[in-house]
């Protein structure tokens, strides 16, 4: 089920062009983030997902149109980048990477106080890292990365959790473990999340609204309006099926294998 219409935005998109000087990326995005609603943004690589994930974060300003946020208040965005951004080479503990999440809220060169301790502990205990907080970052697996990535943005109490390629380079376990955490943040109080992965085969399973990005263009609704053969065979340029195994939604190419949107 899609989010409700009246549900309030914490983002409006209106007519956006995004793009880089005078090159346009993407253009006509209108689109509402909800409160509380489970957005998964997709498309194929280089379509533009970046690019419109910049102007979610505040990194980009776009070309024309206009991005509102709720006037009074400042959305607090919670960022978990795709794990490789974060170079393993520095000797970083579990602990400090979580606390990073914290650096704008504390300020440069100032101390870590006992609140901010707290809600770091708060978030490592939710996504299971906790007895891990003085391992060193480079020598934990991939799942175990990801999960410190993502209690670095639960320890600034966002609004707002954007995901990047979560699951990037994960086996299946793995996938299923994070993708599982992910559902229950979202499930935990009125927390909003958006999801951008190339991955189709894992964002339907679990998000409520759905945006296809392709050819500069953004298409978005409900997954019930979204995930149909019609939309998606555009998407990706071949023949698909949409279909369900053993209740959870599924994307055949006509030739047989699963599409997964890699």
């Amino acid at each position: 089920m899609g989010t409700p219409p009246g549900t309030p935005s914490i983002v409006t998109y209106e007519d956006v062009v995004l793009g880089y000087g005078e090159g346009v990326v993407l253009s006509g995005v209108d689109l509402q983030i909800r409160a509380g609603s489970y957005l998964g943004i997709v498309g194929p690589n280089g379509s533009g997902k970046t690019t419109f994930l910049r102007s979610v974060l505040g990194f980009l300003r776009p070309i024309s149109g206009r991005i509102r946020r709720p006037s009074g208040r400042r959305i607090r965005i919670g960022y978990v980048p795709q794990r490789q951004s974060l170079d393993p080479i520095f000797p970083l503990r579990v602990r400090d990477v979580a606390v990073m999440g914290l650096y704008r809220e504390i300020g440069f060169m100032r101390r870590v106080q006992a609140r901010h301790r707290r809600r770091v502990e708060e978030a490592l205990e939710f996504v299971g890292m906790r007895e891990l907080a003085e391992a060193s970052y480079r020598d934990l697996s991939g799942g175990q990365q990801q999960r410190t990535l993502i209690a670095r943005a639960l320890a600034s109490e966002p609004d707002l959790l954007v995901l990047d390629e979560p699951t990037n380079g994960m086996d299946l376990v793995g996938e299923r473990n994070i993708m599982g955490l992910v559902d229950r943040l979202h499930a935990q109080g009125d927390r909003t999340v958006l999801m951008v992965s190339h991955r189709l085969h894992v964002v339907c399973r679990h998000v409520h609204d759905l945006a296809l990005i392709s050819e500069g263009k953004m298409v978005h609704g409900s997954m019930e309006e979204m995930f149909t053969s019609e939309r998606l065979s555009a998407l990706y340029g071949i023949p698909v099926r949409v279909g369900r195994l053993e209740g959870e939604r599924v994307l055949f190419a006509e030739s047989g294998g699963e599409v997964t949107g890699r």
